[in-house]
């Protein structure tokens, strides 16, 4: 007989997460998809992967989860997740993904370490966001977890660091080995863990079904559309 899950410490509850989204509008969402599915599938993947990444930090039971929504916080699907999951929501700030990231620490970090992701790594769980609330509330300045094409699938850190997001080589295979640099250039303790995969492309659609596909086969709901 299968057991439940113990409850998370309650000292991971310091850590605050934060899920930078883009509105599911077609045309906007997924752009790099839209050969394969087109600018209706791809706004519609956008809102699979937004409720995905939105429960994974809500099962995560750390601190306070807020949404920085792009371009604005109007969007209905945004409202329908407020509502529906107690989230709080804001604006993303304008600029590269550089300067939207560090506003969000820079912003709701104020209250302590705080974790931030996107909503492109279907594989991350619970489990990562815990252990990278961990490793911050054991003394790491940074923690990551790589992403295969190169960049990161998530930051976490104890403070704003500046440096970390500014004059990076945004959407290459570049972004994580420029972000180490800025890191150890800064003397920051950095925990990195395993490396994720991301979906980007249209040829991480297969790998995207065959998660899907695993899910149901643990007996977990498949991800609404």
């Amino acid at each position: 007989m299968a057991t439940a899950p113990a409850d998370p410490p309650t000292s991971l509850q310091q850590v605050q997460l934060a899920v930078l989204a883009k509105a599911p509008l077609p045309g906007l969402a997924k752009t790099r998809l839209i050969p394969a599915l087109g600018p209706q599938g791809a706004a519609r993947l956008q809102r699979q992967m937004t409720r995905t990444a939105v429960h994974t930090a809500l099962d995560a039971r750390l601190g306070a989860v807020t949404l920085w929504c792009a371009p604005d916080a109007q969007h209905r699907f945004f409202r329908a997740l407020r509502q529906a999951c107690g989230l709080r929501c804001r604006v993303q700030a304008s600029g590269d993904l550089g300067e939207r990231m560090h506003t969000a620490f820079r912003l709701q970090g104020r209250q302590g370490p705080l974790l931030l992701i996107g909503t492109d790594c279907p594989p991350l769980t619970p489990g990562h966001l815990r252990r990278a609330a961990q490793a911050l509330l054991d003394g790491d300045e940074a923690v990551f977890y790589p992403a295969e094409d190169g960049g990161y699938v998530l930051v976490g850190l104890r403070r704003p660091q500046p440096t970390l997001f500014r004059d990076i080589a945004w959407s290459t295979d570049q972004v994580m080995a420029q972000t180490r640099a800025r890191a150890a250039a800064a003397g920051l303790r950095v925990h990195e863990f395993e490396t994720l995969w991301d979906l980007d492309v249209p040829a991480d659609l297969l790998r995207w079904q065959a998660w899907q596909g695993q899910r149901q086969a643990a007996g977990r709901p498949p991800v609404p559309a």
